[in-house]
């Protein structure tokens, strides 16, 4: 049996470029475990670093303060997340405006979740913006931010069709958007087919994969089946029996995301966008596999 000698996953790399997601908190001891990744993770210098914006704009005040403390204290860029659910057009484009006065250039610009939770009807502001390319072009009238949107790998939950997905996706692209980071994925093959037929569709921005490494699987689970992505039964497989075993289970999170971001590498993908759930070291890990070591970059700004 002859054996692949030549996996770009072993080979020396320097091309790899990473961005993580983080989310604003809403206690002292998780404004603490924020910090505390957002240390561990800067010196890997990641092309930028995102932070989440609740449904409704419901974390705005502590996303705003989460982002102008790593644009004042670290030397990361960070991307801003920017919804237009349950808000008018003024409120939000007050909202960016105080975000480019922050020195934010980055603004990753989404729809938002029905406020009735994922799966029930979208209802827009009477006053707001329909959606997400509305968005863009609202934020585009102020400044010229860079513009992040989404990707749905398995198609968007409220899309009738990819080709509806696909029409929505080369919409937000006309109106400014430059980047696309998926939803996250289990199966490699769904964001490689997707790739696929975004190409064929004349879509050629940068596609992103969104990787999750599961920290709990029924939670992860739980928000996959809200969000549209499949949980193969092998990866439940893998975590089986479990759930009061800590350490087994860390080790096991860790395996099941190297494969997945190995093999993504082995077929030329060499963007990654984390979710961390603020939490860095399955992140940490994982990006030292793909080849990442830390710089002499130091993340806090000298005083």
């Amino acid at each position: 049996m002859a054996y692949d000698q030549h996996r770009l996953s072993r080979a020396p790399r320097s091309d790899i470029n990473v961005s993580f997601e983080f989310f604003p908190p809403n206690s002292p001891q998780m404004e603490q475990n924020l910090w505390e990744a957002i240390d561990r993770l800067s010196p890997l210098n990641p092309s930028f670093v995102s932070v989440t914006y609740g449904a409704g704009g419901s974390t705005r005040e502590r996303t705003h303060i989460t982002v102008s403390r790593i644009v004042n204290e670290t030397h990361l860029k960070p991307a801003a997340h920017l919804t237009c659910v349950a808000a008018s057009q003024e409120d939000v484009n007050d909202v960016a405006r105080a975000y480019w006065q922050a020195g934010v250039r980055h603004i990753v610009a989404l729809r938002g979740d029905p406020q009735g939770g994922v799966g029930t009807h979208y209802t827009p502001h009477p006053q707001g913006y329909a959606t997400s390319t509305d968005l863009i072009k609202g934020l585009k009238s102020i400044a010229d931010f860079e513009i992040t949107v989404s990707a749905y790998p398995e198609k968007h939950p409220e899309s009738a069709s990819f080709e509806q997905d696909f029409d929505a996706l080369k919409a937000k692209i006309d109106a400014g958007a430059t980047r696309a980071i998926t939803q996250f994925f289990f199966e490699n093959s769904h964001y490689l087919r997707f790739l696929e037929r975004a190409h064929k569709h004349g879509i050629s921005i940068p596609i992103v994969p969104g990787i999750v490494p599961v920290q709990n699987f029924k939670q992860t689970s739980g928000f996959a089946k809200k969000t549209g992505a499949s949980v193969p039964q092998w990866l439940a497989d893998r975590f089986e029996g479990l759930d009061d075993d800590h350490a087994t289970r860390r080790l096991i999170a860790a395996t099941v995301a190297a494969e997945q971001v190995l093999d993504l590498l082995d077929h030329g993908i060499k963007d990654f966008h984390f979710y961390t759930m603020n939490k860095a070291d399955l992140v940490y890990a994982i990006c030292h596999l793909l080849g990442l070591r830390p710089t002499e970059h130091h993340q806090k700004k000298s005083s």
